[in-house]
């Protein structure tokens, strides 16, 4: 067991303890965007504008959809990273010691 989540904006690849892990378009930005900033709690308004882009003009519960959906994906491991802060929004907390977000010079290293 790698006790790693990887994600590569370069190759858009992300994996889930060394298996890659199949994530829609906005489901990847999501977790992209929540991943470079660690700790912070984002409102869904937020989000929406970090990720869907100023235009969106639909209901701002769309990020809990993703949000769902991601976690699913992500397993039983590390769906819990992804926090809800109730009445605010979402947060990314690392797992102690099981975190790393990789580029292409990580990726490269490791599939080497």
């Amino acid at each position: 067991m790698y006790e790693s989540l990887w994600l590569d904006l370069d190759l858009r690849v992300v994996l889930v303890e060394g298996e890659p892990l199949a994530l829609a378009f906005l489901e990847f930005e999501l977790l992209a965007f929540l991943l470079a900033h660690p700790f912070r709690v984002f409102t869904r308004a937020q989000l929406l504008s970090a990720v869907w882009g100023r235009q969106y003009l639909g209901e701002t519960r769309t990020v809990d959809v993703h949000i769902n959906r991601l976690r699913r994906k992500l397993g039983p491991v590390y769906r819990s990273c992804i926090v809800t802060v109730r009445r605010v929004g979402y947060k990314f907390q690392p797992r102690q010691g099981a975190f790393l977000y990789a580029n292409r010079e990580a990726w490269k290293r490791r599939t080497a």
